[in-house]
């Protein structure tokens, strides 16, 4: 059944060939001033990559990946990529950057899992990004400082937006994002479930960099479900932000510093998934010989959807839906790319 909600008389206000400018737009802007902001170099990224590495984000445990047998090499699995959390710390090892420098990519996959709405399409294009810190970063304060760079770039294409399509303004990012713990957003709506809470405090706030979340809460439950072997649960958060065109909380990006050695022990043995120490990947980690970083992914689509003032996915990036899905778009005369 169709989560797909349009608002009682939306009506896009750029059509297909201006909308299409204005997605490239938004891009363009957005990562030019990334790469800036947080010293990046542009790569490659796999589409695809060996099971048997460890190198793919397992998301929250359950979600199954697209996967595929190669011809060419008897026994091997390869799997799309649900993000590029641990290949983009695996890189940085293998070509030597110096600290405070790293990279981004853009990075397509499928989650053929995902439950299909507004906002959440089988196909993922987000910039991942990922930079080499020192142990010495490895604190809240570093964390909140990249996040206020990323947000500040995301104030200027706003700003940019807001000058080319004036009359796409329905409301404005405040000049500060909020910073707030998941167990302090618990304790001021305790009554709310986790969503509801993200709504409360984005409304309130209009944009909040929601951290610490994978570990439980004083109410014995998470927040949201986080991998177990790339954020370290003390180190992460999202960035979040009100939406007056939908009228919710908004997730443009997911961050945070990546474990080391005692986060990642520590974090497996809570998720009960000891065994996946013995991979390349996490015993490079569980060895120190990976460098320490702090990284993240920033969605395009959720980018564009956001500052076009769209009110579906679909309206900015061309993916496939269920038959309900497609009847209520056509009957509120919404175009899917």
């Amino acid at each position: 059944m169709a989560k797909t909600v349009i608002p009682e008389g939306y009506k896009t206000q750029l059509d297909y060939k201006e909308t299409n400018k204005a997605i490239k737009f938004v891009k363009d802007i957005f990562q030019q001033n990334l790469q800036e902001a947080l010293n990046l170099t542009r790569v490659s990224a796999p589409l695809f990559v060996d099971v048997k590495t460890g190198l793919n984000d397992t998301l929250n445990g359950i979600e199954a990946p697209v996967s595929f047998n190669p011809s060419y090499v008897e026994g091997m699995e390869a799997q799309v990529v649900h993000s590029l959390a641990k290949w983009k710390r695996y890189s940085l090892g293998k070509h030597d950057f110096k600290v405070h420098t790293g990279i981004y990519a853009d990075m397509n996959a499928i989650r053929k899992d995902e439950e299909l709405d507004n906002i959440h399409s089988l196909y993922v294009d987000q910039w991942d990004w990922e930079v080499v810190i020192t142990k010495e970063d490895r604190t809240v304060s570093y964390l909140q400082k990249c996040v206020e760079n990323i947000y500040s770039t995301i104030l200027k294409v706003e700003h940019a937006v807001l000058i080319k399509y004036p009359f796409l303004v329905d409301s404005k990012l405040p000049e500060e994002i909020k910073f707030l713990t998941s167990q302090e957003l618990l304790d001021m709506y305790p009554d709310l479930e986790s969503r509801a809470r993200e709504d409360a405090a984005c409304k309130e706030f209009g944009a909040v960099f929601l951290m610490k979340i994978g570990d439980k809460l004083s109410n014995g439950q998470e927040h949201d479900g986080r991998a177990p072997d790339y954020d370290d649960w003390e180190l992460n958060g999202d960035i979040l932000v009100w939406n007056e065109t939908l009228k919710r909380a908004y997730e443009l990006s997911s961050m945070g510093i990546r474990v080391d050695s005692e986060s990642l022990k520590s974090q497996l043995e809570k998720r009960d998934v000891t065994h996946m120490a013995t991979l390349p990947y996490h015993s490079a980690i569980l060895n120190d010989e990976l460098p320490y970083t702090i990284g993240g992914g920033i969605g395009q689509s959720r980018l564009c959807m956001y500052f076009l003032r769209k009110i579906h996915i679909g309206e900015v990036q061309s993916s496939i839906w269920d038959d309900a899905t497609y009847e209520i778009c056509e009957k509120a005369g919404l175009v899917l790319l």
